[in-house]
């Protein structure tokens, strides 16, 4: 019988753990090549504030280094705050899990916001909704091994539109105060295809109504015709609260020129406007793609958002 040693256990990092010479007869050896990718530790349903009936949810990606059981994580990572669209109406955020996942895995964490939906609360109570969000994770920023002073706020169609709203206005303007000790603000804000104007949006095409009563645009502004309400609609608008004064943070554009749903030209009204103040801006046109499908799940575009995000959060 083959006579066995007791070796000592093994206490340096991982990348000085010795391998194994065996070789069974028949097995076949693989070389690979690594996948960057971290595992996350996800938190469902996580409440963050209570309004008008609706108990609201966040949804918490945490990235982690070593497997927990070998030790506990203590690094601490810059935040993406994503706000998911749902033409303002209620979401469903744990759709949104296995794109925020894959953020999540390059050393981000990721907080999925659930906001009132404009069948309960209208205008603006979605974006008091994203300010307590923010608020909500600097509070439990070491719970949550979270670096507070790098923010990022990400959204898409309607969401973008609240992240948009939510990170140029700041604090003061549409916030309910709650967590009023801790800042809601960001240091960038990405926004994919989200509406800019809505009082404008039946003059280009798309496939369904942005004006009545019970459109989604009709809804946001609590049930009402849109054309009819235009100063209302104007109020919802992102580029009512801009001016060549006001400091924003800088800002990522994404929409596909055969969006279906947000004409392209809601976000070539916001661009222009940003430039034309001399506010920091990059604003990509994506071809071919339609309302969040055709192009927004490819590498390519998870690049361009990854590299904003790292520019200015690391």
């Amino acid at each position: 019988m083959e006579e066995m040693q007791l070796v000592p256990v093994h206490m340096g990092m991982l990348d000085d753990f010795p391998a194994s010479p065996e070789l069974p007869d028949g097995a076949i050896p693989v070389k690979w090549a690594d996948e960057p990718g971290m595992m996350v530790d996800i938190q469902t349903d996580v409440v963050y504030d209570e309004r008008d009936g609706e108990t609201l949810h966040l949804q918490i990606l945490l990235p982690l280094e070593l497997m927990p059981m070998m030790e506990p994580p203590t690094k601490k990572f810059p935040l993406i705050v994503y706000v998911p669209g749902s033409a303002w109406m209620r979401q469903t955020p744990k759709l949104f899990l296995p794109r925020m996942i894959k953020i999540a895995q390059r050393g981000y964490a990721v907080a999925i916001v659930q906001y009132r939906p404009s069948e309960v609360a209208g205008f603006p109570a979605q974006i008091e909704d994203a300010k307590t969000a923010i608020r909500f994770m600097r509070k439990h920023a070491e719970e949550y091994r979270i670096l507070t002073e790098k923010i990022a706020l990400y959204g898409d169609s309607s969401g973008g539109h609240t992240a948009v709203m939510a990170g140029i206005t700041g604090a003061g303007l549409f916030d309910n105060g709650q967590y009023g000790e801790f800042s809601c603000e960001a240091a960038c804000i990405v926004d994919s295809f989200g509406p800019t104007d809505v009082s404008l949006m039946n003059y280009y095409p798309s496939a369904m109504d942005h004006h009545s009563a019970i459109s989604p645009e009709g809804m946001l502004l609590g049930g009402v015709d849109v054309l009819e309400n235009v100063e209302l609609a104007r109020k919802a608008s992102p580029m009512s609260y801009l001016s060549r004064e006001k400091e924003i943070p800088p800002m990522l554009m994404m929409h596909g020129d055969r969006d279906q749903l947000v004409p392209f030209n809601q976000s070539v009204r916001l661009y222009n406007l940003l430039k034309e103040l001399g506010k920091e801006v990059t604003f990509y046109k994506l071809e071919g793609a339609f309302h969040g499908t055709g192009g927004f799940g490819s590498k390519e575009a998870q690049e361009i958002i990854l590299s904003f995000v790292a520019k200015h959060i690391g």
